[in-house]
């Protein structure tokens, strides 16, 4: 698996590999809903810690063990979504660290970006692609499960977040050989509109 950092993009939106020029946009968009960031999130993105997350996020994709991008409607950067953990040997990766302006959400923003990571990350050699998401957020799950991703189980009390919640992370993944119907799955979505 050889993953990278590259603009993808379909008539929905766009994903750019995060940078300096999506910052003042990605602080705005994160200011949008600041409950996510004590209720949902491991680490906060909300004013106050913006600085010091963003930080963190370029300090990673410098290691090498986050892929963030900027997600962009309309020349508009709402939103973030990340390769996370990136393993070569293993051929495994986490799709994660989403997050979108609550306009943005519910819509086609979310499948025609998972489309487009998921495109990349299988056609980069990827066998499996996880995604993770706090057990108490019901809307990420919903969404997930609409992906077509597997539901494989709860690992309980695994994370501490910024906040000190000590939570609860459901497990999901699509595996290499049931992408292509995934994919016909969220093609048959993205063209309903």
């Amino acid at each position: 698996m050889q993953l990278n950092a590259k603009i993808m993009h379909n008539r929905h939106v766009r994903l750019e590999p995060l940078a300096e020029d999506h910052r003042a946009a990605l602080q705005s968009a994160c200011a949008a809903d600041l409950s996510v960031w004590r209720d949902l999130y491991p680490h906060s993105m909300a004013p106050e810690h913006f600085d010091a997350g963003w930080s963190r996020m370029m300090a990673q994709a410098a290691e090498g063990s986050w892929i963030p991008h900027a997600v962009i409607v309309q020349e508009r950067c709402i939103g973030m979504t990340s390769y996370i953990g990136p393993d070569p040997i293993n051929a495994s990766v986490e799709i994660g660290g989403t997050y979108y302006h609550p306009d943005q959400r519910g819509g086609l923003v979310n499948p025609a970006a998972k489309r487009l990571m998921l495109e990349h990350a299988f056609g980069a050699g990827a066998r499996r692609v996880q995604l993770n998401v706090d057990a108490i957020n019901l809307r990420s799950r919903a969404a997930v499960l609409k992906l077509g991703a597997v539901q494989e189980g709860i690992l309980r009390q695994n994370r501490v977040v910024w906040t000190g919640r000590v939570r609860d992370t459901v497990v999901f993944s699509i595996l290499a050989d049931e992408w292509p119907a995934v994919r016909t799955r969220l093609d048959g979505r993205l063209e309903e509109v």
